[in-house]
């Protein structure tokens, strides 16, 4: 399962954006996969989220290493010639959209630190609206609506701990430094354009899900524009009433669809 990669040996972020490349990404699984089972020619492959840019990019640049993937939450962007991802989302969007804000380095951060890093997953981890995030700048997560009470019932208040343990002593910067590399990704990938991922593909989203939502992205999964991308694509499936982390609110059904997939294999 492929979440968000590289970090040092001693588990502090990469903070050298250049660093943090879809070819370095890409390269980490590799050199994991041989040290794992040098004798295996290929795998299976499940990602969500970034982990699923990931898995997508693996899947162009070594589809010889992947037998079968299944990825959640994010389905496959092609790459667009004429405008990188951090411009798309601004035309879309505007300045104040999470990706553009999360573009200068340290700025972003100082306006989360004043609240915490508990605080700052809660937000993030209970948002089940399917809009966007907005961090209109000097607002902070005052932008974003006041998280529930009550924890939803796949977030435990002993996991939210652990993660603010994690992320208090790291900061976010690691995490939002893969953002800062998306153009650096879009001007390194140039020769892709146009290349189709051609590995047998299963998509799964949550119809909350805010990528679900980004304008056009219904039509390009249900009609043939995903097929064209990845045209071993043999099953989308949409749960209803789940959100973003599709994954951990529906972990059995998540499982199912994963385990009745592989056995195809």
């Amino acid at each position: 399962m492929i979440g968000n990669p590289r970090s040092t040996t001693s588990g502090a972020p990469v903070n050298d954006i250049s660093k943090l490349s879809l070819f370095h990404l890409v390269g980490d699984l590799i050199t994991l996969l041989e040290a794992i089972d040098p004798n295996e020619d290929n795998v299976f492959v499940v990602a969500h989220d970034w982990g699923a840019i990931i898995a997508w990019h693996l899947c162009l640049f070594r589809p010889d290493k992947v037998k079968a993937l299944v990825n959640s939450s994010v389905h496959f962007f092609p790459r667009n010639p004429h405008m990188n991802p951090v411009e798309g989302f601004k035309a879309l969007y505007g300045e104040d959209h999470c990706i553009s804000r999360f573009q200068v380095p340290g700025e972003i951060e100082a306006e989360f630190a004043p609240y915490g890093a508990k605080a700052v997953l809660k937000k993030f981890l209970t948002y089940r609206d399917p809009a966007p995030f907005y961090f209109p700048e000097g607002k902070g997560l005052d932008a974003i609506p006041d998280a529930p009470a009550a924890l939803s019932s796949w977030l435990s208040e002993e996991e939210l701990d652990y993660y603010a343990s994690k992320f208090e002593k790291t900061g976010f910067t690691g995490p939002i430094n893969y953002y800062r590399a998306l153009p650096l990704d879009w001007e390194l990938t140039a020769p892709w354009t146009g290349a189709q991922v051609k590995v047998p593909t299963k998509f799964i989203v949550g119809d909350l899900d805010l990528v679900y939502h980004i304008p056009g992205a219904k039509e390009y999964i249900h009609n043939d524009g995903f097929k064209k991308d990845v045209p071993l694509l043999e099953e989308v499936v949409i749960l209803e009433g789940a959100a973003h982390f599709v994954n951990q609110e529906r972990p059995d059904e998540i499982s199912k669809h994963i385990y009745d997939f592989i056995q195809k294999f």
